[in-house]
């Protein structure tokens, strides 16, 4: 999953464990690893602090895990980066420096997929957001788990995007869940408790680092010329 995560939230983490279940139930695909992706500091949007706090609080965030790892790749390049470049690196990583993978059958590649929110799928159906020669990159090679999120009419989203409907799997969330990381740093700047809102590890890293006390304050960039994560460069952008 590529994100900001800044801060990450349960959410995020039930997001992989929902795609886990769907993919156990309703596809042949045996769920092996997963992994977070944060944005780098090139990527200006306010409330992103440093990439260190956030990969710090995303390592917190899944210590306790299995099979959930954080991968810093991203986050510590100077230059943003698209989500077709970050899926590469995990192609190249997993299937060419550590894979084939030894099963009963024989050697095989580990399937690279995108884990993320219905809002992501929407940015990709609007015109000028996104490089059609990305979108097609990302969903014809790699394709997509997509989490429903409220406020987000995933049909029509998925209307101009049919060509690749085989590589989309639309994860329904049973439990409707509507935390996010902008109502955790207006919780912060409020000085309101964000307990049971995300990982505790996390809730104690955010108060010793005097994080989100005040919106933007701690931020590696203000507001402007902003995009989503994966966009790509040059493309205008939506704001979250």
């Amino acid at each position: 999953a590529c994100g900001s995560f800044s801060p990450i939230t349960f959410l995020h983490l039930r997001m992989f464990e929902m795609a886990a279940d769907y993919a156990r139930f309703n596809t042949n695909y045996e769920v092996v690893g997963a992994y977070i992706s944060a944005v780098g500091d090139a990527y200006k949007k306010s409330g992103l602090v440093k990439a260190e706090h956030r990969i710090n609080m995303c390592s917190l965030a899944v210590e306790q895990s299995s099979w959930i790892s954080v991968d810093p790749w991203e986050a510590l390049h100077e230059d943003y980066l698209e989500t077709a470049k970050v899926l590469d690196h995990f192609e190249h990583e997993i299937n060419t420096s550590r894979g084939p993978f030894n099963t009963p059958q024989g050697p095989k590649k580990a399937r690279i997929a995108l884990l993320a929110g219905a809002d992501l799928i929407q940015t990709m159906s609007a015109p000028g957001v996104w490089a059609p020669k990305d979108i097609d990159y990302i969903l014809s090679n790699f394709g997509a788990f997509i989490i429903e999120r409220a406020g987000t009419d995933i049909d029509e989203a998925l209307s101009t995007l049919q060509q690749w409907k085989e590589n989309i799997h639309v994860v329904q969330q049973l439990v409707q869940n509507d935390i996010s990381s902008t109502k955790i740093r207006l919780f912060r700047k409020r000085d309101m408790s964000i307990r049971y809102l995300v990982p505790e590890p996390v809730v104690k890293y955010i108060e010793e680092q005097g994080l989100y006390d005040e919106d933007g304050a701690s931020s590696t960039h203000e507001a402007q010329n902003s995009k989503k994560p994966g966009e790509s460069a040059g493309a205008p952008s939506q704001n979250m």
